[in-house]
């Protein structure tokens, strides 16, 4: 059986305390903590992840049990849906990310817009940034 999976870092994560977390949770899987190279920028309220360099950004591995209709609904959340106008402030797309047994390919969702002056998360980790 081939399951999908979702890496995610901010407010999707397990620990955050959110309605479309709460929403993932119940509708995927937690495998547990996950980590992919890259870097985190504070957005507004919540980050945006870039893939890349040597870096790692801290997350969570989810397995999609629906994954078709969990993408779907989290397309619309991330408002990259093909609905959205244009350009997308995420995309979302597959990575390689290191899960608690070893690697894993996964969907994230990139931050697809320029990051020039916006701040970066040190550590990778939006949950125990300060």
């Amino acid at each position: 059986m081939n399951i999908a999976h979702l890496f995610v870092y901010g407010t999707l994560r397990a620990g955050f305390d959110d309605p479309m977390a709460r929403c993932l949770r119940s509708a995927a899987r937690l495998i547990g903590p996950a980590r992919a190279r890259g870097a985190l920028y504070r957005v507004a309220a919540y980050p945006g992840f870039v893939p890349g360099g040597e870096d790692w950004v801290t997350g969570d591995l989810f397995a999609l049990t629906d994954a078709a209709a969990t993408l779907a609904w989290l397309d619309d959340y991330e408002e990259c849906a093909p609905h959205f106008p244009h350009p997308h402030e995420y995309r979302r797309a597959r990575l390689t990310v290191a899960g608690p047994d070893g690697p894993v390919d996964a969907w994230t969702y990139i931050y697809a817009r320029a990051v020039a002056g916006l701040d970066r998360i040190d550590g990778g980790d939006f949950l125990s940034e300060g």
